[in-house]
């Protein structure tokens, strides 16, 4: 999903209830507002494959997976994560927002990907209960995932690997991260 700076500043109450009406969902960092853009259809087609597979293997345990509806809210920011999980159902007062994922997952695209591989990323593995951090490519078949366990040095994964999510014990083929998206190592991988 897209970001667009909006140069608005406003306190953390403001602008939680200034999203409560808006139909343009907004992140928040240090005060300034930022509008979410709409995704690409690569990008939808990789939350939802991933979402799917985590909800279903997390459907008998304390955890659940939300999709980027959901808000993260850090210390000076909220944020929505293209995908995360939380065991503990440690949602804020309004309900709206959840403050301890265990895994956390972002779709790069052009224009994402600086501000997931920099503010976010700082941002993120400064959650004292976040496990792991993943972001997955959708021009090219390449996912990223940095673990906590591993001092949260990359790991990356390709088409024919199978990437284990070890924050929930599980583990999913990349074929199926990547199962309808359109892109030139797609286009290479399946048959015609």
């Amino acid at each position: 999903m897209g970001l667009q700076r909006q140069n608005l500043k406003m306190s953390i109450d403001d602008y939680l209830n200034f999203e409560m009406s808006s139909e343009v969902k907004h992140e928040f960092i240090d005060g300034e507002i930022i509008a979410m853009t709409g995704a690409s259809a690569n990008h939808n087609r990789i939350v939802g494959n991933v979402f799917a597979k985590f909800y279903n293997h997390l459907q008998s345990s304390p955890c659940e997976v939300f999709m980027n509806d959901m808000k993260l809210k850090l210390l000076n920011e909220y944020r929505y994560p293209d995908l995360m999980a939380v065991c503990d159902n440690n949602f804020t007062d309004d309900n709206y927002a959840v403050e301890k994922p265990i895994i956390i997952v972002e779709v790069l695209s052009k224009s994402t990907r600086r501000e997931d591989t920099t503010r976010k990323l700082l941002s993120y593995l400064n959650i004292p209960t976040l496990q792991e951090y993943v972001l997955i490519e959708q021009d090219l078949v390449s996912v990223m995932i940095m673990r906590k366990s591993n001092h949260w040095t990359p790991a990356y994964y390709y088409l024919e690997n199978e990437v284990y999510f070890e924050s929930i014990d599980f583990s999913i083929k990349v074929e199926d991260i990547y199962f309808r998206v359109e892109n030139d190592d797609m286009k290479v991988f399946l048959p015609n």
